[in-house]
């Protein structure tokens, strides 16, 4: 039977070193920490992890590296996909073969091909794996996503078992959740509704600030999940307003870039999460006063 993921997963990020090279050591500080501070599961070399950055033969040594430093202790769900089915499969049977609990398939983007030809692309995937598969519903990186009942059809043709819910609509979780019932593990993938999505009944929160405020992101989702308390949920959403309001919000000309944000919140934590890689790369004084001032008020 396959293992089912539920609960805070972050979507890691990737640690390089100054050089951009990956960093084994300090990526497994970063996970170290990111479990102690309450993650139930991770997700790696996905969106957050800059996989776009990496070639095949980097993230399988990610992959295989990281898997082996966790050793089971929580469930992994590996970022596997890309544009051609093939490299796809490749990626995911890598995952599968160097013990990952599940894998994280983004829709094949770019090209933007048609809803069969997608459809297809999983269940080719389907027929080449055993562990589970997560649908990676996010428009504003493919430009399009998988409707309720397409991925009802996959659910019931047995093709996936999760879905990364990561429009940010808290209605797609209930579309879901109405459509698919239990059978399907819903995971809300967005930043800023994560109450909205966990009350609507998500089986857990994936992305990118449970990676770097994982304590406060599970406070607020055990609220949600298991205490079940509304009044309490808002204030915990109002204590991490200010800092979401500034993530999407405060910018000039697209500067600040999430990722750069998302790098130096860990620094200012202690992590030596160093920077993105280029083309991205620092924030600016202002913007580090910025962090630190929000950071200093939250946690």
């Amino acid at each position: 039977m396959m293992k089912r993921a539920v609960g805070l997963m972050p979507a890691c990020m990737t640690i390089w070193n100054s050089d951009q090279s990956y960093s084994k050591s300090k990526m497994e500080k970063y996970l170290r920490w990111l479990i102690d501070q309450g993650a139930q599961n991770l997700s790696i070399c996905g969106s957050t992890g800059e996989n776009i950055t990496m070639n095949m033969t980097e993230q399988m040594a990610i992959i295989e590296h990281v898997l082996s430093f966790v050793a089971g202790e929580v469930p992994v769900f590996c970022g596997t996909g890309v544009y051609p089915t093939m490299h796809t499969v490749t990626l995911s049977k890598f995952a599968e073969d160097h013990g990952a609990d599940g894998v994280m398939i983004i829709l094949p983007y770019y090209l933007n091909p048609h809803k069969k030809a997608v459809m297809n692309h999983f269940r080719e995937l389907r027929r080449n794996l055993s562990i589970p598969i997560m649908v990676y519903n996010n428009p504003w990186f493919t430009g399009y996503e998988l409707t309720p009942l397409e991925i009802k059809t996959l659910l019931d043709e047995g093709v996936i078992n999760a879905v990364k819910a990561a429009h940010g609509d808290a209605n797609r979780v209930h579309e879901l959740k109405f459509h698919c019932g239990d059978k399907l593990d819903i995971f809300y993938g967005h930043d800023y509704a994560a109450m909205e999505g966990l009350l609507a009944g998500a089986n857990g929160w994936l992305s990118g600030f449970p990676a770097i405020l994982p304590k406060a992101c599970r406070e607020l989702m055990d609220i949600c999940l298991v205490e079940k308390n509304v009044d309490k949920a808002l204030a915990q959403q109002f204590k991490m307003q200010p800092f979401i309001d500034y993530f999407f919000y405060d910018k000039v000309a697209g500067v600040p870039h999430w990722q750069e944000i998302c790098k130096y919140t860990l620094t200012v934590q202690g992590l030596d999460a160093g920077l993105p890689r280029k083309p991205l790369g620092d924030l600016d004084a202002a913007n580090k006063k910025k962090v630190e001032k929000l950071l200093g008020d939250l946690l």
